[in-house]
């Protein structure tokens, strides 16, 4: 994994846990600023970068973009798009 693939599936993995906090009681975590830092890093993704990584990141697919970055994207499910 590139140095910004990990910058990426560490964005995800702290949006997977605010989400997760979103359903304790008290106020509720900003996400706004960690989709603008995937957008960001995703912007700055190679050209060789492998194109399942790059159609989860452009369709907001994050939880499919970290089991690929962590070499689990065998347990993904096909999308609406017919993409897994």
């Amino acid at each position: 994994m590139t140095e910004l693939e990990r910058n990426i599936h560490a964005a995800l993995v702290e949006l997977e846990e605010k989400v997760a906090a979103m359903s304790a009681p008290g106020p509720k975590p900003n996400l706004l600023p960690i989709f603008s830092r995937l957008d960001e890093l995703a912007r700055q993704l190679p050209p060789t970068t492998p194109r399942d990584l790059l159609h989860y990141l452009q369709k907001k697919s994050y939880q499919k973009a970290r089991l690929f970055l962590e070499g689990r994207d065998a347990e993904n499910q096909a999308g609406s798009c017919g993409h897994v």
